[in-house]
């Protein structure tokens, strides 16, 4: 077999590969911060009734687009859905990033941040957290530069569940005017605080939102873009029109619908966090506040051993100690309160057992 002669771009080579630890998930899925029940019944009974014609059409995502818009108080214009929220971040640095340009990126972070800035001509510029993992708001604001395109920031955070302050990312947009500031709110069920509202108010601000968490459609793919119609204008661009799926589309509205089963689920949700965090502080576990369905608690040296054993006994977590600041650190995603007991219980004999190796 003759060898391939066409190369890919220089960046692209550059880029480091990202495989996510998806197989062999079996078991109390902790690992992905997923929903950790089910999506609402409503979901279900949309699937059930899908009929085989449909799926020979392409899909309409304006009829629903319009519809998650006005559930989120923004004009059909200032919202566009995409696949996930990986899309989102996708098509926005494709369409505003340019060669020269810099992304201003507080790190530890979301990985596909610099993934897809990497995938451009821009410069990624990471600013580092402290010791405590709490958002570098100084050092952030002495790294704006006129370079500055893109400032990237997750609230709350992952891997830690730090969040940044309402007022904060205000003066951010205003002190970077020349600068596009994106807030991932991917965990905003789970904090209840949100900048949605100032969408179209602020011009330079961007809010990602996905319904892959609380609402549990991580397997449809489906997530969303807010921000002015001017904007979007562009992102619009580079957007496939057919990216979300039909089935996605027609299961958003029930999802987005039913706010009965979120709000249950989300309440559910917080009252183990603070169980949890109850029981991690009873095992002498360093662990960082959070406002997400998931918490970071520090391991130490054996943080690989403990991974693979809560595995082996069929709880998964995420072992988080490449990430920038989080040496030995393990994220825990937060389902049911009976779900994380079952959890603590497996994690006491874990990190008895690693004691015993030490």
């Amino acid at each position: 077999m003759s060898e391939l002669r066409v190369r890919p771009r220089r960046r692209v080579q550059s880029i480091q590969e990202y495989h996510p630890p998806l197989g062999g998930r079996g078991g109390l899925r902790l690992d992905f911060n997923e929903n950790t029940v089910a999506s609402s019944p409503r979901v279900r009974a949309v699937l059930g009734a899908i009929s085989a014609e449909a799926l020979t059409l392409y899909p309409e995502r304006g009829p629903v687009e319009e519809m998650v818009a006005q559930q989120l108080g923004l004009q059909p214009g200032q919202l566009a859905l995409t696949n996930g929220v990986d899309e989102a971040i996708h098509v926005l640095f494709s369409a505003f990033l340019d060669e020269g340009d810099e992304l201003l990126l507080p790190v530890p972070t979301y990985t596909m941040y610099e993934v897809y800035a990497s995938a451009t001509e821009a410069s990624v510029v990471r600013v580092r957290s402290g010791g405590d993992l709490q958002f570098p708001c100084e050092r952030l604001m002495e790294a704006i530069t006129p370079r500055t395109k893109i400032i990237a920031i997750a609230n709350p955070n992952s891997p830690t569940g730090a969040v940044v302050a309402r007022e904060t990312l205000m003066e951010i947009a205003a002190r970077a005017p020349q600068a596009l500031l994106l807030v991932d709110e991917a965990y905003f069920h789970f904090y209840g605080k949100t900048v949605i509202d100032l969408v179209g108010k602020i011009p330079n601000l961007v809010v990602a939102r996905t319904f892959s968490k609380a609402y549990g459609l991580a397997g449809l793919r489906i997530g969303a873009l807010a921000a002015s119609e001017e904007v979007l204008r562009w992102v619009r661009r580079v957007l496939s029109p057919y990216s979300v799926n039909a089935l996605a589309l027609a299961c958003l509205p029930a999802a987005v619908e039913d706010a009965e089963y979120v709000e249950k689920y989300v309440a559910e949700v917080c009252a183990a966090r603070a169980e949890f965090e109850r029981a991690m502080d009873g095992f002498g576990i360093r662990r960082w506040p959070s406002e997400a369905n998931f918490i970071l608690i520090e391991v130490g040296a054996q943080h690989r051993e403990f991974a693979t054993a809560m595995h082996a006994r069929g709880v998964l977590v995420r072992d988080r100690s490449s990430d920038p600041g989080c040496d030995g650190c393990v994220r825990i995603t937060i389902g049911t309160r009976e779900q994380m007991r079952r959890a603590a219980v497996v994690m006491r004999v874990v990190l008895d057992e690693l004691k015993g190796v030490e």
